[in-house]
């Protein structure tokens, strides 16, 4: 058994300042006749709220997008406080990074980077288990009988002698004035009866009948609708605009700039669009308007030479171990921009007035959303108010506020609430695009073909060093190395990384995944070069890298059993269609785990992925139907980059525009997914990135295997037969 006493300062201060817990309440709570008739709701900390009438009330520190947090966290919750989950009412946390930081992300009040429950599973825990023992206190003082005669149940304590109950709603008051308990229990895994089962999503209902509301879907009286447009081109600057024939048209009201983007504002979204249609719009282009991707990649294999690399990792000297060899393998690869295209366009909705700036927005950065806003609308950021909604699809993009503060900008000179929407063009083409990167691998081998070293520099953008520079150290960016020489046991390596950013007014950001989903391709394809060179079976060879025992070992056995690795593949039904197996095994996020895809290429190169089997061991699960969801997910998110993700730059500025040239997965040819999970006692890990970051090199992988053309830039391209 866990006790609070147990648990590390760090963890328990990181689960919310509010946790000190009945002090900052007690003067709120002696109020008298009129509060005893209307109690407030019994609040011992930034997470748990219960009213008189029972209703339970979890404030998320984390943001739901569609990966389950809610659910998951509320699990957690709802554990140790013994209440159902049909008891339990969600609300969004403010931004406030004292109370609703991620520890895993030094305190930042972000939702990214598959960690949420890593960050959760211990103080969400420990605040339901600290509200249950107040509340089982409280019973016991009502009751005068001792505590160990009490016990909490379905969201009410009972007096197990004389079977007595009081719901928690009824002891909100006596609970309240007690002070913070020392030494909760948290519950050993053996006795959960809620985490580590399937249970259906709190926000589903929601999502199906309709009432969920998203960033979108704000609405505010009198509201207007605004159509952005910002220049097209990187670092460009709005010239001048003609506005007269947008003005003229019904429902268009007013046309705002700023330096870079201009808006119109209408009655209805229909009119913003039609009316920014007609602007007559100069730009200047400025000193990127010739910038190509061609242009971009030759900078990036220029870092393949330089002599200042960052070092990220190293053991041995494996330069000299390859130097010195007859033969060794060298490899470059190539891995483009790429977009995140969430299905929700980028929208905020603001309102400025006397008091303040108020957004209805949905984010995965509350805190940085706030602070955008202030600077966007000139206001001190205690003048703004964030209003969190579900979002419609994050993938890292809405970690970025950059539209936020566009917005709040624009809406200085707009009376009254205003929604600005992006288009799907706008959408694409002013993303905040994944990095590119050239990546270079060399290894050498002995005579039965095992490794004796092995090199890879990683050269691209740094986003760390964009939004937290004091984290970029070494020259070294620790998410864009990250699974750079994947789960494998080498003799001798040496992973750098060499900052090249593709220009000045052009960020790149996080991604579903960034680091793991490039160097997953990266290192697994070179993997396979390797087990090529040794003449040996691609499973085999990992294997054979693999210590007995490993986690990542373990995946890739189970992978390889639930797919048949050893079985043929069933002939092509179409004359000229190639078949193939691939595979690929990491570690990231967190989490272990392997894939094996299954892909028919036809004679005109055209890919067709069949089937995906995953093994996942992401320790303890709370939720496994959650995991199977979103490693389900997170693949077919792969097997779109990998086929067709691509973000090119011609005379500077975005080329794809829509889902006709930046094309996702349709339902029809979405292959068959399995996921297997391990069960574990080790500690959780993320599940969100992962599948993304397997899925691509595993289907690579059988690319290569169906056509014997090893393809080492994305997205896919087969020549025609």
């Amino acid at each position: 058994m866990i006790r609070a006493t147990d648990i590390s300062r760090r963890v328990f201060l990181a689960s919310g300042s509010a946790l000190v817990m009945g002090v900052a309440f007690k003067a709120a709570f002696d109020a008298g006749a009129e509060a005893a008739q209307n109690p407030p709701p019994f609040e011992p900390n930034a997470f748990v709220s219960i009213s008189a009438d029972n209703t339970v009330t979890l404030t998320m520190a984390r943001v739901e997008m569609g990966q389950g947090i809610y659910t998951a966290l509320a699990q957690l919750i709802a554990e140790e406080l013994e209440v159902p989950l049909t008891q339990v009412r969600f609300a969004h946390a403010p931004p406030d990074a004292a109370r609703y930081g991620n520890p895993r992300t030094g305190g930042g009040q972000i939702t990214g980077g598959s960690n949420s429950i890593m960050g959760a599973w211990e103080p969400m825990r420990l605040a339901g288990a600290t509200a249950r023992v107040m509340l089982v206190q409280a019973a016991a003082l009502t009751w005068k009988v001792p505590e160990h005669e009490c016990i909490a149940r379905e969201g009410s304590v009972f007096h197990i002698p004389t079977k007595r109950q009081l719901r928690y709603g009824e002891l909100t008051l006596r609970a309240a004035r007690l002070p913070m308990p020392r030494g909760a229990a948290l519950k050993p895994p053996q006795s959960f009866k809620i985490v580590g089962k399937p249970v259906k999503r709190i926000d589903a209902p929601g999502k199906v009948n309709g009432t969920a509301v998203y960033g979108i879907d704000a609405r505010q009286p009198g509201l207007r609708f605004a159509a952005v447009a910002a220049s097209p081109v990187f670092g460009g600057k709005l010239a001048q605009v003609d506005s007269a024939a947008a003005m003229a048209l019904p429902g268009v009201r007013q046309v705002v700039r700023i330096a870079n983007a201009v808006a119109v504002v209408a009655d209805h979204t229909w009119a913003a669009r039609q009316g920014l249609a007609a602007l007559k719009m100069t730009w200047d282009e400025g000193a990127n308007a010739r910038l190509s991707t061609a242009d971009v990649f030759a900078d990036l294999e220029k870092g393949l030479e330089r002599s200042d690399a960052g070092l990220a990792q190293s053991k041995g000297d494996a330069q000299a171990v390859i130097a010195q060899a007859s033969q060794r393998i060298t490899s470059t690869y190539h891995s483009p921009f790429l977009a995140h295209a969430a299905l929700e366009p980028i929208n905020c909705t603001v309102q400025i007035s006397p008091d303040g700036c108020d957004i209805w927005v949905g984010t995965q950065a509350p805190v940085r959303a706030r602070e955008a806003a202030a600077r966007g609308s000139g206001l001190p950021t205690e003048k703004v108010r964030v209003h969190n909604h579900l979002i419609g699809g994050g993938f890292g993009r809405r970690l970025e506020a950059d539209y936020i503060e566009q917005s709040a900008a624009l809406a200085r000179e707009i009376e009254g609430p205003v929604q600005f929407i992006w288009s799907r063009e706008e959408d694409l083409q002013h993303d905040i695009p994944r990095p590119a990167y050239v990546d270079r691998l060399s290894a050498t081998l002995d005579g039965q073909g095992r490794p004796l070293a092995i090199t890879h520099r990683v050269v691209g953008s740094s986003i760390v060093a964009r939004v937290a520079p004091p984290l970029f150290r070494d020259g070294v960016d620790r998410d864009a190395v990250e699974a750079g020489l994947g789960p494998y046991e080498w003799p001798a390596t040496r992973l750098d990384f060499v900052r090249q950013e593709p220009m000045p007014s052009m960020a790149t950001g996080w991604w579903r995944g960034v680091g793991p989903t490039h160097n997953g391709f990266v290192i697994e394809g070179f993997v396979d070069e390797l087990a090529l060179a040794a003449r040996q079976d691609p499973v085999a060879y990992r294997l054979s890298l693999l210590p007995a025992g490993a986690r990542a070992r373990t995946v890739l056995e189970l992978a390889a059993e639930k797919a048949a690795w050893q079985r043929p593949l069933a002939p092509a039904k179409v004359a000229g269609d190639r078949r193939g197996k691939g595979v690929a095994v990491m570690h990231a996020f967190g989490s272990y785990l392997a894939v094996v895809a299954e892909v028919t290429v036809d004679a005109a190169g055209e890919i067709r992925v069949d089937r995906l089997v995953c093994a996942i061991d992401c320790g303890m699960v709370v939720n496994p139907d959650t995991v199977k969801a979103q490693i389900d997910g997170g693949a077919l998110f792969g097997v779109s980059a990998a086929l067709w993700g691509e973000i090119t730059i011609e005379a500077g500025r975005v080329v794809q525009s829509n889902f006709h040239d930046y094309r996702l997965l349709r339902l029809a040819e979405a292959p068959r997914v399995e996921v297997h999970i391990v069960a574990s006692q080790a500690a959780p890990g993320g599940v969100g990135e992962p599948g993304t970051s397997a899925a691509i090199p595993a289907v690579a992988n059988a690319v290569a295997a169906a056509t014997g053309q090893r393809l080492r830039a994305l997205p896919l391209r087969v020549p025609k037969a």
